[in-house]
């Protein structure tokens, strides 16, 4: 028998020589003259950037080159086979870029810029990724280490900066330590409620030369705090239920799967809806779901929310766009709430049980307690309540939203993945959309970005491929904010839609000041004169105006031919409205349908 210390020791020798093999094996170009550096793992900063990206699997990165990360672009350039960089037009829509890769498939983005005005311009994505909770790494350059706090030329604080938007922030100051907090980085933007984490790198630190050991990913623990006794207790709060209602939010989506929500409704025979961070988790049309909930959402779906007797809060915070009056929200109900976070337990809404955990495991260990049950007077009362729903009129001659986002889901088919700006257009997008997909629906929930689209677009698109349908819905006032990055879908020759909701105002301001404020408009009819046609023939992209049903159909069936990105000028009525509406701090006795 080998004794155990000697077989301890062989094992750690053949997983030292694999590590080198494998290193080596990397950079087949590495000469005789250097084999001996190279079998010693000693890197500079910037090739243990690289490397440590590639260990993680990152094969994408969004970013703008400058002074302080010229040493890690440039090792960048070097390992081009390895990891694509995707040139932005500015550092705000790289953010977004990363954020829209990340939405598109669950895997972390990832986003680099330089010191200063570099690394400021990432903050409003930055933010953005935080409310919503995307997996995203930023790396920051900064100048070097004996610079700092000196008011250097392009210095900022970004660490403090961002302290408040990012699950956890760093500035290396040790090429020593570099490897190690980007591991930590990409586990902490997964682990738990995922989020976006900052890694700031002063340009010296990317010059330096330490060891370097490569290493596998760490595995992500999976948050389960819960117990027995809460899944038999909420179980038996379900199955004693006349009127349960499921609502969900982003937090199904982020979980480990959303499979175990649908079995939940079916087996319980209740309906669920949704918050708008969770649109597409449910297909449109299918039986259990009554739609979108909260200030714009369909009455029906408010309605349960208010009759219900219970409700189960699945993966989302009762926010101030869902919960407009936290004290008569879901008055009638017991409340179930589930998250993966324990700060949002009973943060907003008082809860009568918690649990704590990622939302697809605590659901499948609750399904086995559920008793099969159909719940027919409520959902024949449910069925009652749609008759009230809101619905929209036709036209044959003017441009209407609903009717737009009808053809558009025609045409698109049902694997599209729609993007949106901020405004009207993405209400109507979240009410309208035939959403198939859990991951089809991309937006700025928690922040509300305008200007957020069009970035993530491109990272959404850059993740799936060319041969994915990428629809970007927009409204001029969002639009103007970051149509520069029109030359970066043209660059990359990315086949991205975009139909421009162009009212000529800023639309939904204008609503409130209609509704809210006497028709006094201040400043929401900015008088501009933009030729979106023109301007996206002037990125190279293709452009189209459209005025009449007849019209969209026919330019929205000539973008879905087009090999690079199309922009189609939609003019619709400034007076149009996103109904229903339930003003803030309203519930569903404030509703207004007209």
């Amino acid at each position: 028998m080998v004794p155990q210390s000697a077989y301890t020791a062989f094992v750690s020798w053949v997983q030292g020589a694999k590590a080198v093999f494998l290193f080596l094996f990397a950079h087949p170009a590495a000469g005789a003259e250097n084999r001996k550096e190279k079998k010693q793992m000693k890197l500079n900063g910037s090739q243990i950037f690289v490397e440590v990206l590639a260990e993680q699997g990152v094969d994408t990165l969004f970013g703008y080159p400058g002074g302080a990360v010229l040493n890690l672009y440039d090792e960048l350039y070097k390992n081009s086979d390895r990891i694509h960089t995707v040139l932005t037009a500015h550092e705000q829509g790289a953010s977004h870029a990363a954020d829209g890769y990340a939405r598109a498939t669950g895997r972390t983005g990832v986003v680099l810029a330089t010191s200063g005005p570099g690394a400021t311009n990432l903050v409003t994505g930055i933010a953005t990724a935080y409310m919503d909770s995307v997996p995203m790494v930023a790396f920051t350059g900064n100048v070097a280490t004996t610079l700092l706090g000196r008011d250097s030329f392009q210095e900022a604080y970004i660490e403090g900066i961002t302290m408040p938007i990012t699950k956890h922030n760093y500035t290396v100051r040790r090429v020593e330590d570099l490897a190690d907090t980007m591991r930590a980085a990409f586990r902490i933007a997964q682990q738990g409620r995922k989020g976006p984490v900052l890694v700031d790198i002063p340009k010296d630190v990317t010059a330096a030369v330490c060891e370097f050991t490569p290493k596998a990913p760490e595995l992500i623990r999976t948050v389960t705090s819960y117990n027995e006794e809460d899944v038999k207790k909420a179980a038996e709060m379900i199955n004693a239920a006349q009127r349960p209602v499921v609502y969900f939010g982003g937090g199904v989506r982020s979980a480990a799967g959303c499979q175990p929500l649908r079995d939940l409704l079916e087996k319980a025979g209740m309906p669920a809806t949704y918050t708008l961070m969770a649109a597409g988790v449910l297909s449109y049309g299918e039986p259990h779901n009554l739609g979108l909930l909260g200030m714009h959402g369909c009455y029906t779906a408010n309605k349960a929310i208010d009759e219900a007797d219970l409700v189960i809060a699945v993966g989302t915070r009762f926010s101030d766009r869902v919960a407009l009056n936290p004290d008569t929200f879901a008055k009638r109900a017991k409340i179930i709430q589930i998250d993966i976070d324990p700060s949002e337990l009973g943060k907003n809404v008082a809860v009568d049980l918690s649990l704590t955990g990622d939302a697809s495991y605590i659901l499948q260990a609750i399904l086995p307690y559920v008793e099969k049950t159909e719940h027919k007077l409520w959902m024949e009362q449910i069925r009652q309540w749609q008759k009230n729903d809101y619905k929209p009129v036709d036209s044959d001659t003017e441009l209407k939203p609903h009717q737009m986002i009808a053809e558009i889901c025609r045409q698109a088919g049902p694997e599209a993945v729609y993007v949106t700006d901020v405004g009207q257009h993405q209400m109507w997008a979240a009410q309208y959309l035939h959403h198939t997909k859990s991951r089809g629906f991309l937006t700025s929930g928690g922040l509300g970005t305008m200007g957020f689209g069009y970035g993530a677009a491109i990272g959404a698109q850059m993740a799936l491929g060319r041969d994915a349908r990428v629809i970007m819905l927009t409204g001029d006032g969002s639009f103007h904010m970051n149509l520069n990055e029109g030359c970066t879908a043209v660059s990359y020759g990315l086949p991205i839609i975009t139909v421009i909701f162009n009212n000529q105002v800023l639309g939904m301001v204008r609503q409130w000041q209609t509704t809210f404020y006497g028709k006094r408009y201040s400043d929401t009819d900015p008088h501009r004169h933009t030729d979106f046609v023109k301007v996206a023939e002037g990125f190279g992209a293709k452009g189209y105006r459209a005025t009449t049903p007849e019209e969209f159909k026919a330019a929205f069936a000539d973008a879905m031919k087009q090999q690079g990105p199309s922009w189609i000028d939609c003019r619709i009525g400034k007076d149009e409205k996103v109904l229903p509406m339930i003003p803030g701090g309203g519930d569903i006795n404030d509703i207004i349908m007209e």
